[in-house]
């Protein structure tokens, strides 16, 4: 009996010993967004996009396998690769991964373990698909969701639902449309999505809702004008929201 105990505590302690360190791998995000690879201008959207809070709420890693939707001109990926890559991580692109991005960004030094998928396709064209790697660990969209038609949003957190391992997480972050107001593209708050419809969407696919944080509250913002309007650009209310696949 004693010795049953023994193995049991043993276990315990080196599941411990073993588990992940989120201050850690908080630690190394921040160093991470010091790094010479980030310009002027990224750096300077820091204290507005909060990015260590969000991938510490998302439970970001450092070992994890990481796709990430449509990254743009890299501002995510800049110290999401170098966080990632330097702890036996892998960060993977795809959906409107531009030329441009293939060859200005994932060459830059700490992004050695990126690769690009999918690049056929775009956030305004999404048919039905899957993605030609799977069993991520995360998912990450940031102000994404928005572009793509219903439809299509739907093709795509179903692709996201098949390439996650049991467990894995969907992290999104998008700009906010009043509830129930309907989603017009043509509107003059066009790029705005009604966080609860979002939710909805989610859970039809199979997630399960894990949590919202309100770090990109803005009262100021009335949810009534284009998200790239001067004054309005740059301080838009946005929810962010972590989703798991059972």
């Amino acid at each position: 009996m004693k010795r049953n105990l023994l193995c049991i505590l043993s276990l315990f302690v080196g599941s411990q010993t073993f588990a992940a360190d989120p201050a850690a791998t908080r630690g190394k995000i921040e160093q991470a967004l010091g790094g010479s690879v980030r310009d002027a201008a990224e750096v300077a959207r820091d204290a507005n996009r909060k990015p260590g809070e969000v991938l510490e709420f998302f439970g970001l890693e450092d070992d994890m396998k990481v796709l990430e939707i449509s990254p743009a001109t890299g501002y995510w990926s800049k110290f999401l690769g170098p966080t990632l890559c330097g702890n036996g991580g892998e960060l993977v692109f795809s959906v409107g991964v531009s030329d441009n991005f293939k060859n200005d960004v994932m060459p830059l030094d700490g992004l050695e373990c990126t690769s690009a998928i999918n690049d056929d396709i775009t956030l305004r064209n999404l048919p039905g698909f899957s993605f030609d790697d799977s069993q991520f660990d995360m998912v990450l969209t940031f102000w994404n969701l928005h572009n793509p038609s219903v439809e299509g949003r739907k093709n795509l957190n179903e692709a996201v639902f098949r390439a996650l391992k049991p467990g894995g997480i969907y992290g999104a972050v998008d700009h906010t449309r009043r509830h129930l107001e309907p989603t017009s593209r043509e509107a003059e708050n066009g790029r705005r999505l009604d966080p609860v419809l979002i939710i909805k969407e989610m859970i039809d696919v199979g997630f399960e809702f894990v949590d919202f944080s309100p770090m990109h509250y803005h009262p100021e913002d009335d949810l009534s004008k284009e998200v790239g309007t001067p004054g309005v650009r740059g301080s838009t209310d946005r929810f962010t929201m972590k989703f798991r696949k059972p």
